[in-house]
């Protein structure tokens, strides 16, 4: 999962500052982790210690009050209670990466990809992003081609993933739907050829930036089984110790170190 972390803290400068090219600093002198990087590690928090998906997203919210939530977010982390608030936001699918490295069955994951989601984004729409980027990660995770990936999302989940990138770039701008983020998301990932590509690419699309690199960051990182050292090592550096933890060990027992020290 340390690939979505980096996406989601190589695409924090653009966000509100979209770049319609993949030729620019990968490390702007202001990037920082963002919301997507702190649920994100939530969820694999909440793997690794069989703690419930609502319990730990709680916990880290309050944790990291600062990292940049929506405002629905905010307040059902603020709250007392676990009602979820029927949300169609890619806030589902930004965090669920983990789901996708952790389990071993597909049934598994899409079982517990909705889990994940359904805890705020219990939304059909909601849902489905989070099943989709997870579904992708577990594909890519264990071998299956680019063009096996797109045809399982498409037919599972009907997300048109032909348009080309190039087409997509002249029109997108913001969205934080899923159905408006997840599908451009994944398609920067299945035009890609390494790692550092598909974050390039996913960042060019604007939009949401940092979101949107994260998804694709997870499952090229599945996919592409290495992330160059400087990437891990700079994600390192701006995580704390608390957050690295949390991404060593989950890397040692669901990915392995190579992934780490590539």
């Amino acid at each position: 999962m340390i690939g979505a972390i980096a996406g989601d803290i190589i695409g924090s400068v653009y966000e509100w500052d979209n770049i319609k090219t993949t030729e620019f600093p990968l490390f702007g002198k202001d990037c920082r982790f963002t919301d997507d990087t702190v649920l994100t590690v939530a969820i694999a928090d909440s793997i690794l210690t069989g703690t419930e998906y609502a319990v730990k997203l709680k916990q880290y919210y309050r944790r990291y009050p600062n990292a940049g939530y929506g405002g629905s977010f905010r307040n059902w982390g603020e709250s007392e209670e676990f009602k979820p608030y029927n949300s169609w936001g890619n806030g589902s699918a930004m965090r669920v990466s983990p789901v996708g490295f952790a389990f071993d069955t597909i049934d598994k994951v899409l079982e517990e990809a909705k889990k994940s989601a359904q805890v705020t984004h219990n939304h059909p729409e909601g849902i489905k992003g989070a099943q989709a980027v997870a579904s992708a990660v577990f594909l890519a995770k264990n071998g299956t081609d680019k063009a096996g990936i797109r045809n399982y999302v498409t037919r599972k989940f009907g997300y048109n993933l032909t348009e080309p990138l190039e087409q997509i770039r002249t029109y997108y701008k913001f969205d934080v739907s899923c159905q408006g983020s997840v599908p451009q998301a994944i398609t920067a990932f299945l035009e890609s050829t390494n790692y550092e590509d598909a974050v390039r690419k996913a960042v060019s699309l604007g939009g949401d930036s940092d979101t949107i690199a994260c998804i694709t960051g997870g499952i090229a990182q599945a996919y592409y089984k290495e992330i160059p050292n400087f990437i891990t090592a700079k994600v390192t550096e701006l995580l704390d110790d608390d957050l690295n933890r949390v991404v060593s060990e989950f890397s040692k027992k669901y990915i392995g170190w190579r992934l780490l020290a590539s």
